[in-house]
């Protein structure tokens, strides 16, 4: 089954088209070619869902950890999957006869319910085939420890400020076929098409308060760029404030509040010293994001502007703070 996962090396690529199209089912539950259930079981299967881990990944070794790798899926191989699975209920060559009569149209009926496992079942049914299937499969430690990353995967690179108002309806953004963790620290992703750029990033359901920090050598440092105080622009022409830690065998790696505020208090407020809201803010970071591919529109920090103003976080940290 390794054969199915062909890394992308030549793209485009071309694919046969197969018999004349077959007509949507009215709904879900509505059968086709086949009946609704085998169907439903079928088109997962034909996205890799009950393969073994094994066979999708021979040797570890293609998967070393903190590593990505991109693939398109060779549908030569996916089709040869649900030809073995049906024949399972094939007992003569009558059988084995009409199997291969009906073939065509069953196939036909799940190019167009790929693009269907993961929609709205509130919304219409799809139609229009999945032609060029392509993903990605990652093991990082980011997986583990953000199980609601989005990913977003684009023809062409967004120009509005915040991807999250596209829907996957739109014609920029790519339909997600399938996206799921394989493993604790292994997310496995398909896409409806070959993708130009695919962003990676960070939930955005709560505060996230964080430094920017380095190793070496066993060494872990950490810097902050301040920002304004009273608009929460980062200060220009200011070097990012060095993080001090506290000493002692058992406080390694434990951030020094009050040094840290002195440090910051100097460049946000011209020497004054920052409240617990104020210094709640130096603090704030939005999501990280990882981009893959060329940036041919937005610049990250054009897509990371904040949509709620400074002052408005601020005055709300003021009241829980009185």
């Amino acid at each position: 089954m390794m054969e199915a996962l062909v890394y992308l090396k030549d793209l485009p690529l071309a694919y046969k088209t197969w018999a004349p199209e077959a007509a949507v089912p009215a709904t879900d539950e509505a059968d086709g070619a086949m009946p609704a259930d085998v169907r439903s079981w079928l088109v997962r299967l034909r996205l890799l869902e009950g393969v073994p881990f094994a066979n999708l990944i021979a040797d570890a070794e293609l998967l070393p950890p903190e590593s990505i790798r991109w693939f398109y899926i060779d549908r030569r191989w996916t089709d040869a999957l649900v030809e073995g699975a049906l024949s399972v209920g094939t007992v003569n060559s009558d059988d084995r006869v009409q199997l291969t009569a009906a073939y065509p149209a069953i196939r036909e009926e799940l190019d167009i319910e790929e693009r269907n496992v993961r929609r709205d079942r509130s919304a219409p049914r799809l139609g229009g085939h999945v032609e060029a299937i392509s993903g990605f499969v990652m093991r990082s430690q980011v997986v583990a420890g953000y199980p609601g990353m989005h990913v977003r995967a684009f023809s062409v690179e967004p120009d509005k400020a915040d991807d999250a108002t596209f829907t996957e309806d739109e014609p920029e953004r790519m339909r997600l076929l399938r996206l799921e963790r394989l493993a604790p620290a292994v997310l496995f992703c398909l896409f409806d098409g070959i993708p130009s750029v695919v962003h990676m990033e960070e939930p955005r359901q709560g505060i996230q308060f964080g430094v920017d920090s380095t190793t070496s050598g066993g060494t872990v440092s950490a810097t902050l760029k301040p920002r304004n105080a009273a608009t929460g622009e980062y200060l220009t022409g200011t070097a990012p404030v060095t993080v001090p830690f506290r000493s002692g065998d058992r406080a390694s790696g434990v951030i020094d509040i009050q040094a840290l505020e002195r440090k910051l208090a100097g460049p946000a407020t011209g020497g004054d010293g920052l409240d617990s809201a104020e210094y709640a803010l130096q603090l704030v970071r939005y999501p990280y994001r990882q981009v893959w591919g060329t940036e041919a529109k937005a610049p990250i920090a054009t897509v990371f502007t904040p949509t709620i103003a400074y002052q408005t976080i601020a005055q709300t940290f003021q009241t829980y703070q009185g």
